[in-house]
């Protein structure tokens, strides 16, 4: 079976953060590009935490319906 977490997500590099996000401490994924087994995603503030590894077809899909918007917006 893979593994879907890293327990300590800061043993990989490339990390990148959302457009949108500010440095005001707020809440903030982190993912990481290029992994062989998903994309692992990352809370911003625990960068030692562990991650999560979403595979690539339901992350793209969740994407997907975020630049979409909600869908009661979609008529």
């Amino acid at each position: 079976m893979t593994e879907r977490t890293i327990p300590n997500a800061a043993t990989l590099r490339g990390w990148r953060k959302s457009s949108h996000s500010d440095n005001n401490a707020g809440d903030c994924l982190e993912v990481l590009d290029d992994h062989p087994t998903g994309i692992p995603v990352r809370d911003s503030k625990n960068p030692q935490g562990p991650a999560v590894i979403v595979p690539a077809p339901a992350w793209s899909s969740f994407v997907t319906a975020l630049k979409d918007g909600p869908v009661a917006d979609r008529t």
